[in-house]
This record gives structure tokens, C-alpha cells and sequence, in this order.
């Protein structure tokens, strides 16, 4: 059930995914395909580089607007409307972050939020009737570092989103080894620090996910393979870490190591998948025991190589991966009982980021 460049392109409506990819590495820019409903499988639709680096995706599924960062030095967001033949429309330019190399994006009521990796900051910026994103930026700057000289010499913003909520906006810093929790103001939609939970020294966190219930955070670190569950208090706005979970992969060749980059859960609140690059696996933690009790439950090959994002279809029942390196997006059934993924085909995607649904 393998896709491929040649695929035959249709139109039509039914669920689609949206990938991400940099052009910079020979990626397409912003790939749409359909999905079969089916079998899970992938086909082409179009492609466009009206965009440079769009490596991370948002999609609006309230008003069907797909936004998309531009991961350059001056970095920007863009919206686009899908159309019914599969294609991209853009609504209008693309519109500076005032941040340098954005890495994820997110969608807060009214408000687009970036997370500017280069220079360490988060953005906000609002949306305007039609759904474009406009200026000016609001900016909040974060400040610190690590003990990694190469990767933590200064803050380093990586992920940023509101929680489920809506009353609170957590970004992730690989570079200062925390998550920020901030209030967002509900006048201008300016962000306010309002606390910071301090993870392990050197370990990098990237991402994080909530758990389907809303009261768990399970925040996925780069540096040093493990995941770091936290309890969220939603009231306080409060992130309280309960317990770390080692990512094990297999043994690697000497001198290359593991680099987690993406965590999701299942939508029943039963499992948890984790992409590791350099192992280039996706590991799956059980959540028999709880949603602060994960347990490592086996892992399978990511079908590619440095899987970058992974995304969970809204039944939960196939698992996707975006592997940068062998630049694929490839698709796995998941075993119901177990959680374990079972590779089922892939679509060739160059420089594949990202993975949404719409």
C-alpha cells in the first residue's frame, strides 16, 4: 500500500494530512495528500513552495485554515485555505515573528503563538477575520542556558502552546532545561511569566503533550533520552515533575547517539509514542498503570531515517512519522490491545517536519 511520486492525484473532500518539509534540504515545501479512510494510506495531492522552511503546521479545524512557520533566520508565519481539489490557497504574505528561526507554532483562541529557537523567545501574534495571521508580533524574550556549550549556550524556545484550557500558554526551552507557563493577556494577547518549572541540567527538553484528561505533561527531552512526567495543575497554572522514564533504544554504532524529537498520545489516554531520532525508532510507553505511571513497551523502526514528528489520526488507530533524513512520511496500524505500531507504507515526502491532520 506503498505511495509514491507518482501516485495518481484526486481531488475531492474526505481527511487529508498536511506535512511540513524544508525547502532548504530539498523539501516541497507544504505536501498535501488524502488519507485513505480505509486503509490509512496516503496520496498525493499537491505540493507548494510558495513558503520557505515550512517545518512546522497548524491547522484551525474550526475555520480550516492550515498555518505553517517560515524556519528562517527572519523568521514568519503564513496562513493558507485548503481548496476542495486539494490544492493550497495563501491568504495573503507571510508575516515576521520578530523572532529568528521558528520551530513550532500553535493556534490560542484569536492568536497565533510561535517558538523562536534562534533567539530564544516566544511570539503572539493576532489573526485577523479572515484567518491570516497580522502585525506586529508581541514578543516575550526568554532568558538563561545549560552545561551543553554547543546546544545550551542560550535560551533555545522550542515548543509553545496553550493548555487544554485555554486559560495557559507552556513553552519549552531545550536551552535553559524548562517549561515556561505564562498567562496570556486578554487584552492585547501579550504573554506574562507567570511560573517556571527547572527540569535535569543538560537534558534539553523539546516537546510536550498532555494526556487525554488533561491533568498529566509528559515533556520529552533531547539531550538526554528520557521523558519527564509532570502533573498540571490548571487552577494554579502550575507544573509539578513526578517521575522520569529513561528512552532505552537499541544499541547504537559507536560515536552516534539518540535524539528524541516528538511525543503523542493516544487519543483514549492508553498510550504514549516517542520519536528518537538517530536510533531512528518509535518507542511506545503503556499507560496500563496510570497517566503518571508510562512504561517502555517495545519500539519498531520509524520505516525511515531521523524521524522528526510524529502525528496519531483522530480514531487513534494509525501512527504517522515524518522522517527528515530518508524524507518519507510513513504510516503504521496500531495494534489496539498492545499500542505497538506495525509499519503498513510510506509516501515519499523530501525533508519531511511535520504531520497535521485537517
Amino acid at each position: 500500500m506503498d505511495g509514491g511520486r507518482g501516485a495518481e492525484r484526486s481531488g475531492g473532500r474526505g481527511l487529508r494530512v498536511h506535512v511540513g518539509s524544508f525547502t532548504s534540504g530539498g523539501g516541497r515545501g507544504i505536501t498535501t495528500a488524502a488519507v485513505d479512510p480505509r486503509t490509512g494510506a496516503l496520496t498525493l495531492l499537491s505540493a507548494t513552495d510558495e513558503l520557505a522552511d515550512p517545518s512546522y503546521l497548524a491547522f484551525d479545524h474550526g475555520t480550516g485554515v492550515l498555518y505553517a512557520v517560515s524556519e528562517t533566520e527572519r523568521g514568519a508565519v503564513a496562513a493558507f485555505r485548503p481548496t476542495d481539489g486539494g490544492g493550497l490557497t495563501a491568504l495573503g504574505p507571510a508575516v515576521p515573528v520578530d523572532g529568528s528561526g521558528p520551530t513550532h507554532l500553535s493556534i490560542a483562541g484569536r492568536r497565533l503563538l510561535t517558538a523562536n529557537y534562534t533567539s530564544g523567545s516566544v511570539s503572539s501574534l493576532p489573526i485577523a477575520a479572515d484567518g491570516s495571521p497580522s502585525g506586529p508580533a508581541l514578543v516575550l524574550a526568554h532568558r538563561g542556558g545549560g552545561p551543553d556549550a554547543s546546544r545550551q549556550e542560550r535560551p533555545h524556545a522550542h515548543q509553545v502552546l496553550p493548555d487544554p484550557g485555554g486559560r495557559w500558554v507552556l513553552s519549552v526551552d531545550l536551552g535553559t532545561d524548562s517549561v515556561r507557563v505564562c498567562a496570556p493577556d486578554a487584552a492585547t494577547g501579550a504573554l506574562r511569566l507567570h511560573a517556571e518549572t527547572v527540569l535535569r541540567s543538560g537534558s534539553g527538553p523539546r516537546h510536550l503533550a498532555f494526556h487525554p484528561a488533561g491533568r498529566t505533561v509528559y515533556v520529552l527531552h533531547e539531550l538526554e533520552p528520557q521523558l519527564t512526567v509532570c502533573r498540571w495543575d490548571p487552577q494554579a497554572g502550575r507544573l509539578e515533575p513526578v517521575a522520569e522514564v529513561p528512552l532505552a533504544p537499541q544499541a547504537l554504532p559507536e560515536g552516534v547517539r539518540a535524539y528524541p524529537s516528538a511525543v503523542v498520545a493516544s487519543p483514549d489516554g492508553s498510550a504514549l509514542w516517542v520519536a528518537v531520532r538517530g536510533a531512528d525508532t518509535v518507542a511506545t510507553l503503556s499507560l496500563a498503570e496510570g497517566a503518571e505511571g508510562p512504561r517502555p513497551a517495545g519500539s519498531v523502526p520509524c520505516g525511515g531515517s531521523w524521524p522528526r514528528d510524529l502525528a496519531v489520526d483522530p480514531s487513534g488507530r494509525r501512527l504517522y512519522a515524518a522522517n527528515e533524513h530518508s524524507g518519507d512520511v510513513t504510516w503504521f496500524d496500531v495494534d489496539p490491545r498492545t499500542g505497538q505500531p506495525r509499519r503498513a507504507g510510506s509516501l515519499p515526502v523530501p525533508a519531511a517536519a511535520c504531520v497535521v491532520f485537517a
